[in-house]
């Protein structure tokens, strides 16, 4: 592969990068967590959060393709397994299965933790003056704050 010239240097690219993983490690941890609520949500709101939960991890899944994919543009490797997500996650694995109460507010938790983990990563982002990144991170703040949000408006 040729050397990358893309108005951002090496060390910059580099600090992105870091944030970035640890943005996907992030949202991945977050897709597996709301992938496994998904099979094992039971109770009277079953039928919605079911659902909701699918839309959500779905979501999730293309997320983190675009987000891996941002790190390979900045010539960086990206992370991609779990021993790399666990180590990079702010957001916490669960033990056992949790009523679907404590889903919510799980799913809730760890849809916030990913929006401060982007307002981190999108203040280096613009300081880089790399658009791109600052772009993408921006559109994930904004899924994870209205989920969050949905999330909330459940527990209502």
């Amino acid at each position: 592969m040729t050397d990358i010239d893309i108005g951002i240097n090496k060390e910059n690219r580099s600090e992105i990068s870091e944030g970035l993983k640890c943005l996907l490690a992030d949202s991945y941890t977050l897709y597996l967590q709301t992938h496994n609520f998904h099979w094992n949500v039971t109770g009277p709101q079953f039928r919605e959060l079911h659902l909701m939960f699918e839309e959500q991890y779905q979501e999730l899944a293309l997320a983190v393709d675009d987000i891996a994919e941002r790190i390979r543009t900045l010539d960086v490797p990206a992370p991609g397994t779990y021993k790399a997500f666990a180590e990079l996650s702010s957001v916490k694995e669960v033990d056992g299965i949790p009523s679907s109460a404590d889903m919510v507010k799980l799913l809730t938790k760890g849809h916030e933790q990913v929006v401060k983990t982007a307002r981190k990563v999108l203040k280096v982002a613009q300081e880089a003056d790399d658009e791109s990144s600052a772009s993408l991170v921006s559109d994930r703040m904004r899924v994870h704050e209205k989920t969050a949000w949905m999330l909330r408006a459940t527990q209502a």
